[in-house]
C-alpha cells in the first residue's frame, strides 16, 4: 500500500518519532518483517543449542582424557609438565625448568623459551580470547541515549511534535461513544464508506472509458472529499487499517480485544498496537501468505 508514505517519512526523519513498521511500509511489509524476525530468532536459538552441545562434548572429552591418564599411574604434577593442554589452569614452571628430569617432556629444546611456550599453549591454544564489552562503547551508548532524550525534550518545548490525539475511544461492539470522540464501530464504518466511494469511482471511470482503480487510492479520497465526506482522509484511514483488517478476518478476536481494553481503560493507541499481533499469527498460520489472506476477503481486497 502506498498510503501516506510522505507523512510517515516526515514523522520519522524530522520529528524522530518511533513508529511501527506497519505504519511506515504497510501491513503486508510489516508481516513480512515479522516473519523474518521470528525466523532469525529460531535460527539463533538453534545455534545456541549447537554451541552448548559442543561445549558439553569438549568438556566430556577433556574429563575422559584426564581420567584415563590418571588411571595409568601418572601423577598430576607430571601431567602439568607433560601436557599443558590437559590442565590449562596449572603452572608449567616446575617441568620445563627442570632440564635434568628424564621423565619430563620438554616443550622446546631451548630451556630459556620453555616458560614462554608453555604460556602460549595455555593462553593461545586452549580457546579463543574472551570478548569483553568495551568501556568506550558503553560510554558512546550512554551518550547517544542522553542526546536522544535531550533532543526530544527540546522539540517538545516547541509544541510542534506533540502526537496527534486519537479521534476515537475504545468501545465495545454496539456501544455508542459519548462526548466529542467517536467509537470503534464508527471507525470501521468509515472503511465501509470507503468501499462505497471506490464503487462510485469505478462506475464513473467505466462511463468515461478510463482505467478503474481496484483498491482505495488517492483518487477515492479525492472523490470522497468532493462529495462532502471530509471526515474521511488518508492519514486517519491509513493509521487504523490493520485494526480493520483484524475486524474483517477475525471479528471474535477483534471484539475480545475491544472488551478487554475497554475494561482496562486503555486508550485507542494501545488497542491499535495490540491489533497488530493477531494479524501476525493469522499470517503465520497461512504460511505467511498475507497477500492471499487479504485477497480472499472481499472487503480487504478493496481496502488494502
Amino acid at each position: 500500500s502506498d498510503w501516506d508514505r510522505p507523512l510517515m517519512k516526515t514523522l520519522v526523519e524530522i520529528y524522530r518519532m518511533d513508529l511501527l513498521i506497519g505504519e511506515r511500509y504497510g501491513i503486508k511489509s510489516a508481516v513480512r518483517a515479522e516473519k523474518k524476525k521470528l525466523q532469525e530468532n529460531v535460527e539463533m536459538q538453534r545455534l545456541e543449542l549447537l554451541s552448548e552441545a559442543e561445549r558439553k562434548r569438549m568438556h566430556d572429552d577433556h574429563t575422559c582424557n584426564a581420567h584415563a591418564i590418571t588411571t595409568e599411574g601418572v601423577s598430576s604434577k607430571e601431567l602439568r609438565t607433560d601436557d599443558p593442554l590437559i590442565f590449562p589452569g596449572s603452572s608449567n614452571a616446575d617441568g620445563p625448568t627442570k632440564g635434568n628430569n628424564n621423565n619430563t617432556h620438554i616443550i622446546s629444546p631451548n630451556n630459556n623459551n620453555n616458560s614462554k611456550n608453555g604460556h602460549l599453549c595455555q593462553s593461545g591454544l586452549m580457546g579463543m580470547p574472551e570478548v569483553h564489552s568495551s568501556d568506550s562503547d558503553e560510554r558512546k551508548l550512554d551518550a547517544n541515549c542522553k542526546q536522544k532524550r535531550r533532543r526530544s525534550k527540546e522539540v517538545r518545548e516547541d509544541g510542534e511534535d506533540r502526537p496527534r490525539e486519537h479521534p476515537f475511544i475504545v468501545t465495545e461492539p454496539g456501544e455508542l461513544a459519548r462526548g466529542k470522540k467517536n467509537g470503534l464501530d464508527y471507525l470501521f464504518d468509515l472503511y465501509e464508506q470507503c468501499g462505497k466511494f471506490l464503487s462510485d469511482v469505478q462506475r464513473i471511470a467505466r462511463e468515461r472509458g478510463e482505467k478503474c482503480p481496484t483498491k482505495v487510492t488517492n483518487q477515492v479520497f479525492r472523490h470522497a472529499k468532493h462529495t462532502g465526506a471530509v471526515y474521511i482522509n488518508k492519514p486517519k484511514m491509513r493509521h487504523y487499517v490493520h485494526c480493520y483488517a483484524l475486524h474483517c478476518l477475525d471479528s471474535e478476536q477483534s471484539n475480545h480485544l475491544r472488551r478487554m481494553f475497554k475494561e482496562r481503560g486503555e486508550n485507542v493507541g494501545a488497542w491499535r498496537q495490540a491489533c497488530y499481533y493477531p494479524l501476525v499469527a493469522i499470517a503465520r498460520d497461512a504460511n505467511w501468505d498475507i497477500e492471499g489472506v487479504f485477497n480472499r476477503n472481499e472487503k480487504l481486497r478493496r481496502a488494502i
